[in-house]
């Protein structure tokens, strides 16, 4: 049976803090779905489209070099809906400090409630991305500011062409 992964997030733009658990994710899995939460009350910097192009072309390199099946998906439903209809039996969350741990052990917590049959694995960040949030990204690139050590290249200058209009 395969093993396989989800790991949802909004990743608006997709930062190094995404792509070190994507990194650790794919060694732990047969195919990794990646899924890219779209709500409707949310207005996301980059469309659904553009944040799976920016998914697959960072993280496509770490999956290949893995042997892991890489997929991108969008969702609106609960975590544990889209991961039931991805065959996902794993939930992948990065955790960057102890507020991070909190929030997602009660998420941990529901989800488990609802799905008795996912698992969470839980993925400690790198110490040199453990700082970096979307959140912020976002905020430092708006304000004209060098966002090129929190995300790869071709996403600096995604978010330059997104400031400049």
């Amino acid at each position: 049976m395969p093993r396989i992964a989800l790991y949802a997030g909004s990743f608006d733009p997709v930062t190094n803090g995404h792509l070190d658990v994507v990194r650790h994710a794919v060694r732990l899995a047969d195919r990794l779905v990646i899924a890219i939460g779209v709500h409707p009350g949310k207005t996301p910097l980059f469309s659904a489209e553009e944040r799976t192009a920016m998914l697959h072309e960072n993280c496509a390199p770490f999956a290949r070099e893995a042997k892991c099946e890489l997929s991108c998906i969008t969702f609106s439903d609960l975590v544990v809906d889209t991961a039931r209809k991805a065959g996902a039996t794993m939930l992948i969350r990065g955790l960057r400090d102890g507020t991070d741990l909190d929030y997602e052990m009660q998420m941990a917590g529901m989800n488990g409630a609802m799905a008795p049959d996912l698992v969470t694995v839980f993925l400690p960040a790198s110490p040199a991305v453990r700082p970096i949030t979307a959140t912020l990204v976002r905020q430092i690139a708006g304000m004209g500011g060098d966002v090129s050590a929190f995300v790869p290249a071709p996403i600096v200058t995604r978010l330059k062409k997104k400031f400049a209009r």
